[in-house]
């Protein structure tokens, strides 16, 4: 029966866990191909990802000025080509040239790395909040199903159709270029064995190219979903998302990008979930504790299954 219990339960908290989860896949893609292809933990990914939103609004605004609204999908592809573009010159003049260092070197270099786009972006943009496009979060409650005398009532905002549009066309497409494409075929052959794959005749600094690419357009697309769900922009939020983003690539399995879809799901699921009144009126967790949830799943991870459970990468 579709009482109070299911209707506050499905609109207020497992739909908004989805759209969390959604964010958080397209988040821990980039991070699990970087880990899985180049070997090092990227901690600059929640930076380049709150830059694709402003990038994404700016346009939207430019644009917006000279008469012309954009939907903010829409602005989101040239926001990637710029974010790409970003990537590929982060790759060429801070990692390249700790290619062949230790690890904790090249994790340290995406380290500044991240604080230097934030440090730009506070200077380009301000400090402050921005609201991102006033009026794109109008619910509109829909029936979706109904079974004999059974009336189940979703709220369903626009915002959150395509979130979830936007991201199962993006898996998709991805699942596409990794199994049926020829540089898809090449970055799986690198993140087995990059050696090995080199020794094959695999242009290796074209694979890593190609995942820098893949990896800034997920990025942007993380970001413009989330300031579409949150409706602001700040400069600290890529950094609120980095330990989620990595508890997905690290519950989904390192170098596994549908181990990250499923890893993104679960972790965004566990967050909303776990503020649910399953017991009296009081929520199970504080909302404020929601972090802690990804964290501790992440712990939970590394100690009893390190591989993933789709048996990625473990180092």
């Amino acid at each position: 029966m579709w009482d109070a219990f299911g209707f506050e339960f499905v609109n207020f908290y497992f739909i908004p866990g989805l759209v969390l989860g959604c964010i958080y896949a397209l988040g821990a893609i980039g991070i699990t191909l970087t880990f899985g292809i180049l070997r090092f933990a990227n901690f600059a990914h929640g930076e380049i990802m709150m830059s694709g939103a402003y990038l994404t609004w700016t346009i939207m605004a430019i644009l917006g000025a000279a008469g012309l609204a954009l939907h903010p999908l829409v602005a989101l592809i040239p926001a990637s080509v710029l974010v790409i573009v970003l990537f590929l010159a982060t790759d060429r003049f801070f990692y390249k040239p700790f290619r062949k260092a230790d690890t904790i070197k090249v994790v340290m270099a995406s380290f500044g790395m991240m604080l230097i786009i934030r440090s730009a972006v506070q200077v380009i943009w301000g400090p402050n909040q921005i609201t991102f496009v006033p009026g794109i979060a109008k619910p509109n409650p829909t029936l979706q199903a109904l079974t004999g005398d059974i009336g189940m009532m979703i709220l369903m905002p626009n915002k959150h159709i395509w979130i979830f549009a936007g991201t199962i066309v993006l898996v998709v497409a991805l699942g596409y270029l990794l199994n049926r494409t020829r540089i898809g075929k090449a970055m799986r052959a690198v993140s087995d064995s990059p050696d090995l794959a080199h020794v094959t005749g695999i242009n290796v600094d074209m694979v890593i190219r190609a995942t820098w690419i893949v990896g800034g357009i997920c990025a942007t697309a993380a970001g413009v979903f989330l300031v579409m769900d949150t409706q602001m922009l700040e400069t600290t939020m890529g950094f609120r998302m980095l330990l989620p983003m990595f508890a997905a690539a690290i519950l989904g399995g390192i170098g596994k990008p549908y181990g990250a879809v499923f890893g993104g799901l679960v972790i965004g699921l566990a967050e909303e979930l776990s503020a649910y009144p399953w017991i009296g009126d009081a929520p199970l967790l504080s909302p404020g504790y929601k972090t802690g949830v990804a964290f501790a799943i992440m712990v939970i991870m590394l100690i009893v299954r390190p591989q993933g459970l789709f048996k990625g990468r473990s180092f």
